[in-house]
């Protein structure tokens, strides 16, 4: 489960409207400004006909799937590995490793191994290697927040070479998400740290090389039990700067990269000749936190107030440019759980201020309370902050905004030391046991309810969720819980962004994941090749 940063820096005064479009035009006048230079300053190489370039932001921080839980790592290690299971476009599991699967009871799963599947080292893959990746992880020889997945996993046995189950302590119906691709991968028995070194796993690409914040390399595994890819070679350079990013692409030194750019960077490259931009609806979401302790904020009145004044509209026009959707819940809507009658709060200023009136937080010399939200340094959302601020303020209440380092801004929030915030959820919102978030069992520091929401309620229906294994009852307590967090108001979800990928013309064949995943690079192909 992952969560992405939504740093700002910012002054105590606000932008208008005006003032943002006028930063986002120049910013992108100037890119185009230095675009139309580098052909002058500089002297491109043809690029390599048997390797693909793939620009990404940061190196991955551990290529070991039992321990990497940064974005990077996670998705080169689905190019890597295999899981037992996989994942469709509604996040259902499907077979993988494991060809079929059994639940004799609520306490057991039975996995099928498929036969023949063979590590890049050419050792067989057997349900030998299935146990050791998760004893590890159980038995501490691992050290890895990913243990905590696998918590009511108490016994795994292996019959015979091809069968593996698992025995729970309590039933856990997420046990199968938790197995598939993107959340763990089937290492080698005796596989230890080595792995974050020299990773062996049994998946479409193998490992060829890594230099810390320069680049990865893999490429094809032509022994796979699957589909085999296209591309020979993949070189994933890391370039943290995200103007270098786009005029990487441009000139034509690299060939894709996919959720690396600003959106008026995106616009500005639309023209570019050399370049296509593939665009498709995905999965991470925005969100502004509201802390439910605070004397203010624990009023579900002031949270529903504050929910009815955020219009989304100005903010996907001038800072997203029309590449996100709005967010009415924690889940994407590919979600098979996702319930699209609990849609919450829309804009409507006027609603705010009776509730607000209401609830006797009368106007003072043009303020009702002054409140505080909490941020780190990313430039959009110090655009995000000054929009909120002057939104709020038109229902008086003062958003006064304070800036810290992100560690420092970070370390805030999972304390619960806030009133508001805003962050991202990335891949960890695909399953609904994103919902233990409002557990309040799952207050700061034994989890990720970080506004210390409590309702006995909810907290009934994510444990009844957890245990059943019908998913059709699961949908139906899955919904009650969106109504109820719908009105409650812990969460304002802000929007989901899409899914948005830059490359050359001399790629094709690629198909965008809602999950934003690198799995495009399994179909992708080099048209000189």
């Amino acid at each position: 489960m992952r969560e992405g940063g939504v740093p700002i820096r910012t002054r105590s005064r606000s932008f208008g409207l005006l003032g943002i479009t006028t930063l986002c035009r120049t910013a992108v006048l100037l890119l185009l400004v230095s675009v139309c230079l580098i052909p002058l300053l500089s002297c491109t190489q043809p690029p390599d006909p048997n390797m693909l370039v793939m620009i990404i932001e940061s190196s991955p921080a551990n290529l070991d799937p039992r321990v990497g839980i940064d974005g990077q790592s996670e998705r080169i290690d689905e190019l890597l590995f295999d899981a037992l299971l996989t994942r469709d476009e509604h996040f259902n599991v499907q077979p993988g490793l494991a060809e079929r699967w059994e639940n004799p009871d609520p306490l057991t799963y039975v996995f099928h191994l498929r036969r023949g599947v063979r590590f890049h080292n050419g050792q067989l893959l057997t349900s030998r290697d299935v146990r050791w990746t998760f004893d590890s992880l159980l038995q501490g020889k691992i050290r890895s927040t990913k243990s905590a997945a696998f918590r009511f996993v108490n016994t795994i046995d292996i019959p015979d070479d091809f069968t593996v189950v698992f025995h729970l302590k309590e039933p856990y119906a997420s046990l199968l998400w938790n197995l598939s691709e993107g959340a763990i991968g089937i290492v080698p028995y005796g596989a230890l740290d080595e792995i974050t070194r020299l990773p062996i796993g049994s998946g479409p690409f193998k490992f060829v090389s890594a230099e810390q914040d320069k680049e990865v390399v893999i490429e094809r595994n032509d022994a796979y039990w699957g589909t085999k890819t296209s591309l020979s070679r993949v070189r994933f350079a890391v370039v943290p700067d995200p103007t270098t990013r786009a005029l990487e692409l441009r000139k034509g030194s690299a060939d894709v990269a996919i959720n690396a750019l600003a959106a008026d960077t995106i616009v500005a490259l639309e023209n570019v000749p050399n370049l296509r931009i593939e665009r498709g609806p995905g999965t991470i979401l925005s969100y502004l936190a509201f802390n439910t302790r605070d004397p203010l904020l624990r009023d579900v009145r002031v949270r529903q107030a504050i929910a009815s004044a955020v219009d989304r509209g100005p903010l996907l026009q001038y800072i997203w440019r029309g590449f996100a959707e709005p967010a009415s819940s924690v889940l994407p809507v590919q979600s098979w759980a996702y319930d699209a009658n609990a849609t919450g709060f829309t804009y409507d200023p006027e609603k705010a201020n009776h509730i607000l009136d209401a609830a006797g937080y009368r106007l003072q010399n043009g303020v009702r309370f002054h409140l505080t939200m909490k941020t780190s340094t990313e430039e959009s959302t110090r655009l995000l902050a000054a929009v909120l601020q002057q939104q709020l303020r038109k229902v008086g209440i003062a958003l006064d905004i304070r800036t810290f380092e992100f560690a420092t801004f970070f370390a805030d929030v999972t304390r619960g030391a806030f009133q508001l915030y805003s962050l991202r959820w990335i891949g960890g919102n695909e399953d609904p046991d994103i919902f233990e978030t409002f557990d309040s069992e799952r207050f700061p520091p034994k989890g990720t309810n970080r506004g210390f929401y409590s309702n006995p309620q909810v907290d009934y229906l994510i444990a009844e969720a957890r245990r059943e294994t019908d998913q059709n009852v699961r949908k139906r307590l899955y919904d009650r819980v969106q109504e109820i967090l719908a009105r409650d108001v812990p969460y304002i979800n802000l929007w989901y962004f899409d899914n948005v990928l830059v490359h050359t013309r001399r790629v094709r064949n690629v198909t965008l994941n809602p999950s934003g995943n690198y799995d495009f690079l399994k179909t992708a192909e080099i048209a000189n090749q």
